[in-house]
C-alpha cells in the first residue's frame, strides 16, 4: 500500500505564503486520486484541493484563486502552494491518496498556523 508523508507546514503571517509537499512511496504509480484535506480541532475534515484523471483539479470555494495543487510525477510528490493566507486557513493539513484499487492512504498531517 502507498505511504505518504507531508512536510512544509509552519507559522506565517496573514497574507503570506507556504508550500506543502506530500511525498508518496510504495506504489505511487498506482495512485489515482491525490487530495489535500485540512482539519480544525472540533470540526470535520474538509477537502481543500484534489486532482485526478477522472475529475481533473478541484478546489474548495474558500481557497479558489489562492491555493494551487500540483504534482511532480518524477518525484512522486504532490504540492499545495498557498498564497494570501488568512487566519481561517489555520489547520492541520493532510495528504490523502487513493489508488486504482480504492485503497486509501493518509499522511500524519502538518500544522499550518496563520497569525493575524
Amino acid at each position: 500500500q502507498v505511504q505518504v508523508a507531508e512536510s512544509g507546514g509552519g507559522l506565517v503571517q496573514t497574507g503570506g505564503s507556504l508550500t506543502l509537499s506530500c511525498a508518496a512511496s510504495g506504489g505511487a504509480d498506482n495512485i489515482a486520486v491525490w487530495t489535500w484535506y485540512r482539519q480544525i480541532p472540533g470540526k470535520q475534515r474538509e477537502l481543500v484541493a484534489s486532482m485526478s484523471r477522472s475529475e481533473g483539479i478541484r478546489y474548495a470555494d474558500s481557497v479558489q484563486g489562492r491555493f494551487t495543487i500540483s504534482r511532480d510525477n518524477a518525484k512522486n510528490t504532490m504540492y499545495l502552494q498557498m498564497n494570501n493566507l488568512k487566519p481561517e486557513d489555520t489547520a492541520v493539513y493532510y495528504c490523502h491518496v487513493q489508488d486504482w484499487y480504492y485503497l486509501d492512504s493518509w499522511g500524519q498531517g502538518t500544522q499550518v498556523t496563520v497569525s493575524s
